[in-house]
C-alpha cells in the first residue's frame, strides 16, 4: 500500500502587524479526524503529533497537525504568544478541518483543547472526543504563577518577562507578563467545564510540571461530559516514552470507534 504524504500549507492568520503564516501538515482521510494542539515550545514534527500522524495513515484517518506562531516553522514572534493568540490560530486551522475531529491536545494543548470545544459549543457544534496528555488548563495561575520568585515577579513587573531554565531544552524559556495577564481571560476553573463530548485524560505520575492533583483537579469540574483518567504511575509530563504513545493510540482509536 502506497500511503501519501500529509499536504503542506499555510494559512494566514491576524490582520496588520498582528498577521502571521500558520505552517499545516494535513493528512487526508476518513473521518473522525485527529485535530493536534501541542504544547508550549514544543512544534507538530514531536513524537506524540508524529505517533498521531503514523496511526493516521496505518489506519486511513485524516490527521491535522499545526504549529503555533513562533513554534516550529510557523511565522510570528514567539514573545508576542498568549493564550488568545493561540486560540485564535487553533480555531482558524480547525475551520480547514470537515467531519467529525477528536482534538488530541499536549500539556498547554490541553487548555486549549478545553477551549477550542467551548467555542465550538457556543456555535452549536461539539468536537467528537478530547484526548488529553498531562493536561494543563489556566497553566499561567495555576502552575506557573505559584512557583515564581519574589525576583522573578519583580523583574515580570519591571522587565515584563522572565526567563526560566528547562529539562526539555538548552536555552531557557521565556514567559512573558503579557502571557500570565491574557491567561487571566480564558480560566476554566470555579466554574463547570462544558466539553459536549467524551473525555480521555492520560497522565503520568511522576510528572513535576502539571502534576496528577492537576489532572484531578480538572476531572471534578467536567460534570456533564463522560471522563476516564488514566494515571501512569511512572510517567513523566512528555509521555513519549514507546509506552506511553501505545496508550495515547490506543485512546484515540477507542474515541475513533465510539459513537459521536
Amino acid at each position: 500500500m502506497t500511503i501519501s504524504p500529509p499536504n503542506s500549507f499555510c494559512i494566514p492568520v491576524g490582520t496588520g502587524a498582528a498577521g502571521r503564516d500558520i505552517a499545516v501538515e494535513q493528512r487526508p482521510g476518513r473521518a473522525p479526524g485527529m485535530f493536534w494542539l501541542g504544547g508550549f515550545r514544543s512544534d507538530m514534527a514531536g513524537s506524540k503529533a508524529m505517533a498521531l500522524d503514523a496511526l493516521g495513515a496505518e489506519q486511513g484517518l485524516c490527521v491535522t497537525r499545526f504549529d503555533y506562531s513562533g513554534h516550529g516553522i510557523s511565522g510570528g514572534d514567539f514573545n508576542e504568544g498568549t493564550i488568545s493568540r493561540w486560540l485564535e490560530e487553533a480555531e482558524a486551522v480547525f475551520a480547514t478541518t470537515s467531519g467529525p475531529q477528536i482534538i488530541v491536545g499536549s500539556s498547554m494543548g490541553g487548555w486549549l483543547a478545553l477551549l477550542l470545544a467551548r467555542a465550538l459549543l457556543r456555535r452549536g457544534s461539539h468536537a467528537h472526543a478530547l484526548v488529553l496528555i498531562a493536561p494543563a488548563p489556566d497553566m499561567t495561575h495555576e502552575l506557573m504563577l505559584p512557583g515564581f520568585t519574589p525576583a522573578e515577579h519583580e523583574s515580570l513587573q519591571n522587565n515584563g518577562y522572565i526567563d526560566q531554565p528547562s529539562q526539555y531544552s538548552e536555552t531557557p524559556y521565556r514567559i512573558t507578563r503579557a502571557l500570565i495577564e491574557d491567561g487571566a481571560q480564558h480560566l476554566l476553573f470555579g466554574g463547570v467545564i462544558e466539553t459536549g463530548c467524551p473525555v480521555t485524560i492520560l497522565q503520568g505520575g511522576q510528572d513535576p510540571d502539571a502534576p496528577p492533583a492537576h489532572a484531578i483537579k480538572l476531572v471534578t469540574h467536567i460534570l456533564h461530559d463522560p471522563v476516564t483518567l488514566t494515571l501512569i504511575p511512572d510517567g513523566d509530563h512528555r509521555l513519549s516514552r514507546d509506552e506511553d504513545l501505545a496508550r495515547l493510540k490506543e485512546a484515540v482509536m477507542r474515541m475513533v470507534e465510539a459513537r459521536g
